[in-house]
């Protein structure tokens, strides 16, 4: 093996710069610095380029990481961006919000005593560096098909389905009930990790590709809204990509009163909150352990809470939320009460307590993760604000849409074949996480890619184009 091969050995792991906690604390501004030019070649240099690449391996896009480390690492950084975007949509978004700690870093081999490749932190700077340079293109498609597609909702599936089949030349137009693109990489993932004029900027990028944005237009059956039938009379095909956002509900006493507030409510109207959703000078108890749960902490924190606190069933190390987070929630003074699950929301018309049950880990299920059941203990939480963070559950689509041939799941998510995207609708294919429920967002961006390719063989034969589409519509 050759000394380049063993830059590992003789370089340490050097991960991007973190602000103080005592500064960043108080703003909504990313957390990480960039790395610098030498940095990133240094970092990227450490790569192994092992036999059997298993950061490739275990991350859901396939994408061909010691291909565009090796180049990053000789300074061939157009040539790296280039490879990295062939299989990513949105490099930029996953090198900042990937639980790379779960996934490629995660299952890097020199992980063992070496500590993983920095790889998303690589991404990141290669893809910025590609946007400062110029280097970042709209992928323009090279002629007109005469066929169009309709994508319900504007998250990472949708956009990415979008971007592939408007490269092959359809005319894909984005139907979104909010004002802005983005699912929730706008609405429900904090400024501190993804910046929102880098979804801005993604944004303006697709509609210089030819992209047609339709926001504040709701799909379903009330007034002002469009039918899901009146999207398939438009279009070629339809791709439903509308997430997840029914907030799965705690089911104990309280739960109803003023102070107890859904996650994603509170995030999305975090940025100007209303007197309910505002933790100014509150004590918060937020019960969850996922990701969501942390960004509703550190939202809170910078919000000027007096404490924020997590309640959360498990202990530290099953728990499904990233462990950098974590600790990034840790270093802001955010608290952690371990094998604690509510037992009752206590107050007369506000919250200001919460009762919780101690639990011990039992038996582990089938799955392999420990269950979890009562030990017998008690203990109360002052809190005037509670933020339910349990995860969510998908919308009833075919009773809102009035499409009872639009098959689901027993639990909620559109039903597709193993395998395939599309729905028990012809022409009207689904993914994100309204196939998969609730997941991570660089699934939702492999489900849109592969979404893109299932559509178009599916339109191969179809020579029929659909009506136009109204401008005003």
């Amino acid at each position: 093996m050759t000394e380049k091969m063993l830059r590992f050995v003789s370089c340490s792991q050097h991960p991007p710069e973190k602000r103080p906690a005592s500064e960043r604390r108080h703003d909504g501004r990313e957390i990480y610095e960039g790395f610098s030019l030498e940095r990133a070649e240094e970092q990227a240099s450490r790569c192994s380029q092992c036999g059997i690449p298993f950061c490739a391996v275990h991350c859901p896009l396939e994408n061909v990481i010691p291909e565009w480390l090796r180049l990053a690492a000789s300074g061939r950084l157009e040539e790296a961006y280039e490879l990295s975007s062939s299989t990513n949509s949105f490099p930029e978004i996953c090198g900042r919000i990937c639980p790379q700690d779960r996934l490629c870093e995660g299952n890097c081999v020199i992980h063992k005593g070496f500590r993983s490749v920095t790889i998303g932190a690589v991404e990141r700077f290669i893809t910025e560096t590609a946007f400062a340079e110029g280097w970042v293109k709209p992928a323009l498609p090279h002629h007109d098909r005469g066929q169009s597609i309709g994508i319900v909702g504007s998250g990472p599936a949708g956009l990415a389905c979008a971007e592939r089949l408007r490269a092959k030349g359809y005319e894909v137009h984005v139907y979104e009930r909010q004002n802005k693109p983005g699912g929730l990489l706008m609405y429900g993932i904090p400024s501190f990790k993804l910046d929102k004029e880098v979804v801005e900027r993604r944004w303006r990028l697709l509609e210089e590709q030819g992209i047609m944005f339709h926001l504040g237009q709701a799909i379903g059956s009330k007034d002002g809204e469009l039918s899901l039938e009146t999207l398939r009379s438009r279009h070629d095909a339809v791709f439903l990509a509308t997430g997840v956002y029914r907030s799965r509900q705690v089911k104990v006493p309280g739960v109803g009163m003023d102070g107890v507030v859904d996650a994603l409510d509170y995030l999305k109207e975090s940025h100007s909150p209303s007197e309910e959703l505002n933790a100014k000078g509150r004590h918060v108890v937020v019960i969850g352990g996922g990701d969501t749960a942390m960004d509703c902490m550190r939202t809170a924190i910078r919000q000027g809470a007096e404490k924020v606190t997590c309640a959360y069933r498990r202990d530290r190390d099953n728990m499904p939320g990233s462990r950098q987070e974590v600790a990034n929630a840790e270093e802001e003074g955010a608290y952690f009460q371990w094998l604690a699950a509510p037992e009752a929301f206590i107050g007369e018309d506000h919250v200001h307590a919460v009762r919780l049950k101690e639990m011990r880990l039992g038996a582990a299920d089938e799955q392999g993760r420990r269950m979890v059941e009562p030990s017998g203990g008690h203990n109360t939480l002052r809190a005037d604000m509670v933020i339910c963070a349990l995860g969510f559950e998908p919308e009833d689509l075919p009773g809102q849409w009035h499409e009872p041939e639009l098959a689901v799941t027993p639990w909620g998510t559109l039903k597709v074949p193993t395998g395939g995207y599309e729905t028990s609708l012809s022409g009207v294919f689904a993914g994100g996480d309204i196939v998969r429920g609730a997941s991570l967002v660089v699934w939702a961006i492999r489900d849109g890619r592969d979404a893109a390719a299932a559509i178009h063989t599916h339109l191969s034969h179809k020579t029929t184009p659909s009506q136009p589409v109204q401008e005003n519509a």
